[in-house]
């Protein structure tokens, strides 16, 4: 009998020390060896994710960690915006956990917490070549509403396009 290779995995959403640094590191870390993204998009997520953390307000804001045995294999976040609307942010999955029904499972929590808070669209900006990820959004009900033309980011040319869904 084989052993179990599956890592143990766990979703949480409180922040802990080391997790916004975490989740910061694999998405430096990931882009660049997936997409040959350089270290300023590191340094976005950072950015962002730093001041995510200096003024944490759970009624709005919510950052989903994945662990695999223990260790950050993923997150996604929701960021509370003027008018009603959400930010959907931070959405990555490492390829040791991928293919097990997280993203949807994923999205859909972001959803219900955006719909529990009475907000009443979330929106998201990524780019062209996370396909993946623009599956999962669109079989979540989001729809594209806006493409950016080509420009230099993060050491690539990159198409941005945003994402919106009516709740």
């Amino acid at each position: 009998m084989a052993a179990n290779t599956e890592p143990q995995l766990t979703l949480r959403h409180d922040l802990r020390p080391g997790d916004l640094g975490g989740v910061t590191a694999l998405h430096g870390a990931l882009y660049a060896r997936e997409f040959g993204f350089d270290q300023t998009f590191e340094a976005y997520v950072a950015e962002a994710l730093a001041e995510f953390g200096r003024a944490p307000r759970p009624e709005r804001h919510r950052l989903w960690i994945v662990e695999a045995d223990g260790r950050i294999a993923g997150s996604l976040g929701i960021v509370g915006r003027d008018g009603g609307a959400a930010q959907l942010r931070w959405f990555l999955l490492d390829p040791t956990v991928r293919g097990r029904g997280l993203a949807q499972g994923l999205v859909g929590d972001a959803l219900a917490f955006c719909r529990a808070r009475g907000c009443s669209s979330v929106y998201l900006w990524t780019v062209h070549v996370l396909t993946a990820a623009a599956r999962v959004y669109l079989s979540s009900g989001f729809r594209k509403t806006e493409v950016k033309p080509a420009a230099d980011l993060w050491g690539q040319r990159l198409i941005e396009e945003r994402y919106d869904l009516a709740l």
